[in-house]
Protein backbone atom coordinates (compact mmCIF):
# COMPACT_ATOMS: atom_id res chain seq x y z
CA UNK A 1 0.00 0.00 0.00
CA UNK A 2 1.23 3.39 -0.66
CA UNK A 3 2.36 5.43 2.43
CA UNK A 4 3.26 9.20 0.66
CA UNK A 5 0.35 11.06 0.31
CA UNK A 6 0.87 11.34 -3.13
CA UNK A 7 1.02 8.00 -4.18
CA UNK A 8 -2.25 7.50 -2.19
CA UNK A 9 -3.82 10.27 -4.52
CA UNK A 10 -2.55 8.39 -7.87
CA UNK A 11 -3.81 5.22 -6.72
CA UNK A 12 -7.29 6.65 -6.33
CA UNK A 13 -6.75 7.97 -9.20
CA UNK A 14 -5.66 5.39 -10.87
CA UNK A 15 -8.56 2.69 -9.80
CA UNK A 16 -11.21 5.48 -10.76
CA UNK A 17 -9.33 5.49 -14.28
CA UNK A 18 -9.39 1.87 -14.25
CA UNK A 19 -13.63 1.78 -14.24
CA UNK A 20 -14.25 3.94 -17.02
CA UNK A 21 -11.28 2.58 -19.15
CA UNK A 22 -13.14 -0.67 -18.61
CA UNK A 23 -16.25 0.20 -18.92
CA UNK A 24 -15.50 2.10 -22.61
CA UNK A 25 -13.63 -1.02 -23.55
CA UNK A 26 -16.36 -3.23 -23.37
CA UNK A 27 -18.82 -0.92 -25.17
CA UNK A 28 -16.44 -1.21 -28.05
CA UNK A 29 -16.49 -4.72 -27.85
CA UNK A 30 -20.02 -5.63 -27.55
CA UNK A 31 -20.63 -3.18 -31.01
CA UNK A 32 -18.12 -5.03 -32.63
CA UNK A 33 -20.12 -8.22 -31.57
CA UNK A 34 -23.07 -6.59 -32.59
CA UNK A 35 -22.21 -6.00 -36.02
CA UNK A 36 -20.34 -9.61 -36.25
CA UNK A 37 -23.66 -10.90 -35.79
CA UNK A 38 -25.90 -8.46 -37.83
CA UNK A 39 -23.79 -6.72 -40.12
CA UNK A 40 -25.98 -3.86 -40.72
CA UNK A 41 -25.05 -0.24 -41.46
CA UNK A 42 -26.54 1.03 -38.22
CA UNK A 43 -24.39 -1.48 -36.27
CA UNK A 44 -21.64 -0.38 -38.22
CA UNK A 45 -21.81 3.09 -37.33
CA UNK A 46 -22.16 2.81 -33.67
CA UNK A 47 -19.15 0.36 -33.54
CA UNK A 48 -16.96 3.09 -35.56
CA UNK A 49 -18.32 5.49 -33.40
CA UNK A 50 -17.31 3.79 -30.06
CA UNK A 51 -13.86 3.03 -31.69
CA UNK A 52 -13.22 6.38 -31.96
CA UNK A 53 -13.95 7.44 -28.48
CA UNK A 54 -11.57 4.58 -27.48
CA UNK A 55 -8.71 6.14 -29.83
CA UNK A 56 -9.47 9.38 -28.39
CA UNK A 57 -8.92 8.67 -25.23
CA UNK A 58 -6.11 6.79 -25.89
CA UNK A 59 -7.62 2.92 -24.86
CA UNK A 60 -5.93 1.42 -28.27
CA UNK A 61 -3.97 2.37 -30.67
CA UNK A 62 -5.29 4.31 -34.18
CA UNK A 63 -3.53 1.72 -36.14
CA UNK A 64 -5.39 -1.00 -34.25
CA UNK A 65 -8.66 0.89 -34.94
CA UNK A 66 -8.46 1.60 -38.17
CA UNK A 67 -8.19 -2.78 -38.56
CA UNK A 68 -11.24 -3.03 -36.69
CA UNK A 69 -13.10 -0.94 -38.62
CA UNK A 70 -11.78 -2.09 -42.08
CA UNK A 71 -12.39 -5.70 -40.94
CA UNK A 72 -15.64 -4.77 -39.54
CA UNK A 73 -16.20 -2.70 -43.11
CA UNK A 74 -15.47 -6.41 -44.82
CA UNK A 75 -18.37 -8.39 -42.82
CA UNK A 76 -21.04 -5.63 -43.73
CA UNK A 77 -19.80 -5.46 -47.50
CA UNK A 78 -20.09 -9.57 -47.94
CA UNK A 79 -23.37 -9.57 -46.51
Amino acid sequence: MPILKSAKKALRISKKKNIVNRKIKSQVKTATDQVKKEPKQKNLSLASSKIDRAVKKNLIHKNKAARIKSRLAKLKSKS
